[in-house]
């Protein structure tokens, strides 16, 4: 078999590149493109590692000084905690996209029978790699930045009623919550009956409130204090909802006031 060093040099390189594009981007490190350059030519120059007599475990501690070092070139020293970062996801981008041609190059390279694998003659060459792989990593990105968007909204809410039980939820944070009680002006967090126990519904009141489609008198109980991100207050009444939220895992809707308490 014949191996071109110059063409795994090129794709190695933009390979490279096109991680260190991730890692900029989904970090927002800003860093400019000579800087990425630089750090994808670092990278294509650990070919020579293979082709060196050395064990796995000493190419394996190579892989490692070089890949701090890359990172260190195009995205410049800052602090340790911050390089570690960037080298994690740059694995971890590396890791998807090299996941991810592999199992194309299984699926279309590869017939098998079985558990038996034999290649059926057609194979994924370069160019297509190379169309391929930053559309790989565009979807990658976009997927982390909507999953930072939404979870940044999660919070555990800790509820400890009169009776000092306590019940945690995973709570949502919607800033088009601003259910106030207009007599104790306390602000009205919602919650799933179904994740309250009877016990800690007794001597409920009754708030008025009205919404876009509908009006009425919301089921609420004034717990003993509630607590977010370690801060306790006393200032919210917990509306009883009985009808579920549909959010994923969560059964508590935080009032836009929460936004005041939360730490940052």
């Amino acid at each position: 078999m014949t191996i071109y060093i110059d063409l795994i040099a090129l794709l190695n390189f933009a390979m490279d590149f096109l991680l260190l594009i991730t890692v900029n981007l989904t970090l927002k490190r800003n860093a400019n493109i000579k800087r990425l350059l630089l750090g994808a030519v670092i990278g294509s120059l650990t070919l020579i590692f293979l082709f060196l007599p050395i064990s796995n475990i000493t190419l394996f501690i190579f892989k490692i000084i070089m890949s701090f070092i890359i990172c260190i070139a195009a995205f410049s020293w800052k602090d340790l905690h911050y390089t570690i970062e960037n080298m994690i996801y740059f694995y971890m981008s590396g890791t998807i996209l090299g996941g991810f041609l592999y199992y194309l190059n299984l699926e279309f390279s590869y017939k098998h029978d079985g558990i038996v694998f034999f290649h059926h003659g057609l194979s994924i060459n370069f160019l297509f790699l190379i169309i391929v792989s930053p559309l790989v990593l565009y979807i990658y990105i976009r997927s982390q930045k909507k999953m930072k968007s939404q979870y940044a909204h999660y919070h555990k809410l800790i509820i400890t009623f009169k009776n000092n039980t306590q019940i945690t939820l995973n709570a949502f944070l919607d800033t088009g919550n601003k259910l106030i009680d207009p007599i104790t002006q306390k602000a009205i967090i919602l919650v799933e009956k179904k994740a309250l126990k009877e016990e800690n519904i007794r001597s409920p009141i009754y708030v008025p409130y009205n919404s876009l489609n509908n009006h009425g008198l919301l089921k609420c109980i004034a717990p003993k204090k509630v607590e977010i991100k370690g801060v306790q207050s006393r200032n919210y009444l917990i509306g009883i909802s009985d009808e579920e939220f549909h959010i994923n895992g969560i059964s508590c809707i935080l009032n836009s006031k929460c936004l005041e308490d939360l730490p940052c």
